[in-house]
């Protein structure tokens, strides 16, 4: 009795998986696929900050993600919005954007350097994720008004970015790569040129607090309200 019990649980459980099976097997960016050879757990960090920004945007109608890189996070905030338009000033990645994730019907891929071009749409949110640490200084000025110039004035902008505190731990890569860092204090000053308010986040690892900013390893910049 045993033995058909047994043996009727795994049938179940081999029907149970007949899906995940058959699903088409994806291939990985450029980014990521590096970060899963060289640096796997840096997978999770990534993919906690989009749901960071998941979690704020949910319900939004038209979002934009600037800085998309490899699309690796973006299905997570696709996932809870109707629309997401993601931008990247590296052609090689959209291109490779749009072949990977065509099955995911409400995400389009362009190629823009929004710290050159505005984009003639209006978006009730907007965010990026480790791209104002790339900028050179004096590009920062127009990216981040050409990103408020298109967003909805009831919308939400998100900035999220390594801490300049933690910058002492930096790999040899991300150091050289990180040519503009921000503190709590710089990127709050930051936003509130554009916002009535700014909510500013820590976080460390996977875990996202209101702990103290110098210790974060990472930092969010919330703006709600613009000016």
């Amino acid at each position: 009795m045993k033995e058909k019990e047994s043996r009727e649980a795994w049938n179940l459980h081999i029907e149970a998986t007949n899906d995940q099976f058959a699903t088409e097997e994806l291939n990985l960016g450029p980014w990521t696929s590096y970060s899963l050879i060289n640096d796997p757990k840096h997978m999770a960090f990534v993919l906690s900050r989009y749901k960071f920004c998941a979690k704020m945007l949910e319900g939004k109608g038209d979002v934009l993600e600037v800085g998309c890189g490899d699309g690796f996070g973006a299905p997570i905030v696709a996932q809870v919005v109707k629309k997401l338009h993601c931008i990247d000033w590296e052609e090689r990645n959209t291109t490779g954007n749009r072949r990977r994730l065509s099955m995911l019907k409400n995400i389009t891929f362009e190629t823009v350097d929004i710290s050159v071009n505005s984009l003639p749409d209006k978006y009730d949110g907007i965010f990026n994720i480790d791209v104002i640490e790339h900028l050179e200084p004096e590009y920062e000025k127009p990216f981040v008004e050409n990103m408020v110039q298109c967003l909805n004035q009831q919308g939400i902008m998100i900035i999220g970015t390594p801490n300049e505190t933690a910058s002492q731990y930096a790999t040899f890569r991300s150091d050289h790569q990180h040519i503009n860092l921000k503190t709590a204090d710089s990127l709050k000053s930051l936003m509130d040129n554009y916002f009535h308010n700014t909510f500013v986040f820590s976080m460390n690892d996977e875990l996202i607090h209101t702990g103290y900013y110098p210790m974060a390893h990472y930092l969010f910049a919330m703006g709600v309200g613009k000016k």
